[in-house]
C-alpha cells in the first residue's frame, strides 16, 4: 500500500484470508471478472463470479473479494488485464490466496438504493413510450412476464369469484325448491288420504311420492354441489393469494437488484471519468471499498432473484396446471350433478303418471271439517 502512499478505507468493513484451488473448465476459464489494480487501485478484486463455472460451483469466492495471489505468485502492482492474463497461461490448476469481504448487505442498503428501487418499481408500471415521454429510462428487466402475471391471476380470481357466487345462488334456488316439492308433498299425501275415490285418492299419494322423490334429488344435488364451493374458495382464497404474494416478493427482490446493477454502472461511470480527467478518486486509492460492497450487495441480490424466480415459475406451473384441471373436473361435476338431479325428477314423474284422475266431485270431497288439521280458510277460500 505504500505505493500509493494512501492508507485503505475499508469503511468499517474486515477482511479475512483464504485460500482455494479451481480447476479450469474446457474453455481455459476459472469464471471470475476482475476489477481494480494499477495504476489507480491498489486492489485487484473480483466483480462477477459467473454461473455455472469453476467459481460458482466451489463457492469460496464471492464479488468484493481481494485476489492477493495466483499460484503463490504476488499480484501487486499488476493490471486486471495482467491478472486476467496470468490466469488464463497457467496450465492445470489455479491456486489463488484471497482477502475474503465481510460485509453487511444492509451497510450497501443505502437512501440512493432505496430510491432507485422505488423509480423502478414506478417505471414498470409504465409502457415504454410514457416511460420516453418522462426522460425515465427502463431497465432490461422490466416487461417481466412474471409480473404481467399478476393481471392474469386477478383475471382468473374474478371468473373464480363468479362462479362461486353463482353456484351459491344456484344452491339457494334448489334449497327452496326442495322445500317447496316438500311441501307439494305434504298436500299432495293429505288430499290423498282424504279423497274418498280410489283412483283419485292413489293418484295424489303418488304425486306425493313424486315431490318427495324430487326433494331426495334435490338434496343429493345439494351434497355434491356444495364441495365445488369449498374447492373454489380454496382456490380463491389460497392458492391465488399465496401466488401473488410470492410474485410481489419476488418483484421487490427484482428492483433491488436491478438498484444495484444501476448503481454499479454510476460508480463505473464515475470512475471512468475521473481517470479521463487524470484526477484521484477517493474511494478507488484507498481500495475501492465502497464499490466492492455494492458489488457483493448486488451478487446477493441477484442470487436471491434467481431462487425466487424459480419460485415463482413453478408456483405458477402448478396453478397454471390446477386451473385447468380444476375448472374442467368443476363444471364437469356441476354439469353431471344437474343432469342427474333432472333425469332422476323424470324418472319419478313417470312413475307417477296417473292421468287422467277420476275425482267425484259430486261428494264432499273436499269439504273438511274445521277441526281438521288440514283447514286452512286462504286455501278453502280459494276453491270457493
Amino acid at each position: 500500500m505504500e505505493d500509493w502512499g494512501i492508507e485503505e478505507d475499508k469503511m468499517g468493513m474486515t477482511t479475512v484470508s483464504g485460500t482455494v484451488k479451481l480447476t479450469k473448465d474446457s474453455q481455459n476459464l476459472i469464471g471470475i471478472s476482475i476489477g481494480g489494480g494499477a495504476p489507480l487501485c491498489p486492489c485487484l478484486y473480483v466483480v462477477q463470479v459467473f454461473d455455472n463455472t469453476p467459481a460458482s460451483k466451489n463457492g469460496a469466492l464471492a464479488a468484493g473479494d481481494e485476489i492477493v495471489t495466483i499460484n503463490g505468485q504476488s499480484v501487486k502492482g499488476l493490471t486486471k488485464v495482467q491478472l486476467a492474463k496470468t490466469i488464463q497461461a497457467i496450465k492445470g490448476d489455479v491456486k489463488i490466496n484471497y482477502n475474503k469481504l465481510h460485509a453487511d448487505p444492509k451497510q450497501g442498503k443505502t437512501l440512493d438504493i432505496i430510491l432507485k428501487k422505488l423509480k423502478h418499481r414506478l417505471v414498470e408500471q409504465m409502457d415504454s413510450s410514457t416511460a420516453d415521454a418522462l426522460g425515465l429510462s427502463r431497465a432490461i428487466l422490466c416487461n417481466d412476464v412474471l409480473i404481467k402475471r399478476l393481471q392474469d391471476l386477478e383475471r382468473t380470481a374474478t371468473v373464480y369469484t363468479g362462479l362461486m357466487h353463482h353456484v351459491k345462488k344456484l344452491l339457494k334456488a334448489y334449497f327452496n325448491l326442495c322445500k317447496t316439492h316438500r311441501d307439494f308433498g305434504d298436500i299432495f299425501a293429505v288430499i290423498g288420504v282424504r279423497e274418498p275415490h280410489p283412483s283419485g285418492s292413489e293418484a295424489f299419494l303418488k304425486f306425493s311420492s313424486a315431490h318427495r322423490e324430487f326433494e331426495k334429488s334435490g338434496f343429493k344435488l345439494l351434497k355434491t354441489l356444495k364441495p365445488m364451493i369449498q374447492d373454489l374458495s380454496t382456490y380463491l382464497n389460497k392458492a391465488i393469494p399465496d401466488t401473488k404474494m410470492t410474485i410481489k416478493k419476488y418483484a421487490d427482490v427484482k428492483f433491488e437488484y436491478l438498484s444495484y446493477c444501476l448503481k454499479v454502472k454510476e460508480m463505473d461511470d464515475e470512475e471512468y471519468s475521473y481517470a479521463a480527467l487524470q484526477e484521484p478518486l477517493y474511494r478507488v486509492e484507498t481500495g475501492n471499498y465502497e464499490y466492492r460492497l455494492v458489488l457483493r450487495c448486488r451478487q446477493e441480490a441477484r442470487s436471491h432473484f434467481a431462487k425466487l424466480r424459480k419460485d415463482v415459475m413453478e408456483k405458477l406451473e402448478l396453478l397454471d396446471n390446477k386451473h385447468v384441471q380444476d375448472i374442467v373436473f368443476q363444471l364437469q361435476r356441476f354439469v353431471s350433478a344437474i343432469t342427474e338431479y333432472h333425469e332422476s325428477c323424470h324418472e319419478s314423474m313417470k312413475d307417477a303418471d296417473v292421468f287422467p284422475i277420476e275425482v267425484d266431485l259430486a261428494t264432499s270431497t273436499f269439504e273438511y271439517h274445521k277441526k281438521d288439521k288440514f283447514h286452512d280458510p286462504e286455501y278453502e277460500e280459494t276453491l270457493e
